[in-house]
């Protein structure tokens, strides 16, 4: 907790000029209408997660003609938070999306913020980002029975990379923890500040497996150095030959899941004019083409039931959190 609250204070201050930046972004597209000029705000550095998919709607709204200028502007910090403390902030604002997912509800979780997505105006999810349980291709581990095994057997000998406390990465070892039988407390889980440092420990066996979204570790696995144990969508993902944690007994499903909100104090004729943007770049091939790229799932969800969808989220990532002892 107090890692989370240094990274949060530092980053607030490497947020103050991109949030300036925004801000400004925001209030000159304010004199015409949100499909002339629209802000896309991925609330992390350049090169993360938040920022690809900021900038592949970027790129689908412009193919498709949905709006004639896209910007993106960068906010990073404390896993999101701090883009969403400067949305909060930026109540009518009608020309703003930020960038949203269940990162940034553990984020909300372990860092105890004012801010929550119940301060901003849902728009839409939009695609699930699943992670999956890798080990080198060397390891003597070939399957999830396996590692089960192994994990049982000494909980504290098997070590689990992935990213940053509190991430999908680390979230998901709690639950895989929890469905074998272990504590999840006593979970041994190796925070890592970027993907590229997991998977270096990784393929040096520093630990025995990694949990990441399989879109970050394809390449790997494509060229033999990482093998999937399985992955945590509920079905199998299309065009990925893996079995899922549930196919193979064990009760675990969870998404990184990807989508919008914008800020509070929108009429509805606004909010629905947010809503229509990002339902026709969903529903575009250019999109398409980004599903099938990133190997994301369409999860299309607008409305009450997204509302409802964030409130159920922040619940069960909390419980996850807790029970991490975090």
């Amino acid at each position: 907790m107090k890692q989370v609250l240094r990274t949060i204070a530092f980053s607030s201050a490497v947020a103050l000029i991109t949030g300036l930046a925004v801000a400004n972004a925001a209030s000159t597209g304010s004199s015409s209408t949100v499909r002339n000029k629209l802000t896309v705000m991925a609330p992390a550095s350049p090169g993360g997660g938040w920022d690809g998919f900021s900038r592949e709607s970027q790129a689908a709204l412009r193919s498709e003609g949905i709006v004639n200028n896209v910007q993106v502007a960068n906010v990073p910090g404390a896993g999101g938070t701090i883009g969403l403390s400067q949305l909060v902030q930026m109540s009518g604002r009608n020309d703003i999306l930020m960038a949203t997912g269940g990162v940034m509800i553990g984020a909300i979780a372990l860092g105890d913020t004012p801010e929550s997505l119940q301060d901003v105006t849902p728009i839409a999810r939009v695609a699930d980002d699943y992670a999956a349980l890798v080990v080198p291709a060397d390891s003597p581990i070939t399957s999830l029975d396996d590692f089960v095994e192994a994990w049982q057997a000494d909980p504290k000998g098997t070590s689990i990379a992935g990213g940053s406390l509190g991430s999908i990465d680390h979230l998901m070892t709690g639950l895989l923890a929890g469905a074998i039988g272990l504590d999840p407390e006593q979970a041994n889980y190796i925070a890592y500040s970027g993907g590229g440092e997991a998977l270096s420990a990784l393929l040096s066996h520093t630990t025995t497996g990694g949990i990441s979204g399989y879109n970050e570790i394809s390449g790997q696995v494509e060229a033999g150095q990482l093998r999937v144990l399985a992955v945590s969508s509920p079905e199998r993902m299309p065009g990925v030959e893996v079995p899922t944690f549930m196919e193979l007994g064990v009760d675990v499903s969870m998404s990184n899941w990807r989508g919008y909100v914008a800020p509070p104090g929108l009429s509805e004729a606004e909010t629905a004019e947010l809503a229509a943007i990002v339902e026709e770049m969903q529903a575009s091939s250019a999109w398409a083409e980004v599903l099938e790229r990133n190997n994301w799932t369409d999860s299309y969800l607008v409305g009450p039931d997204f509302e409802a969808f964030l409130g159920e989220q922040q619940i069960e990532i909390d419980k996850i959190i807790e029970e991490l002892g975090l």
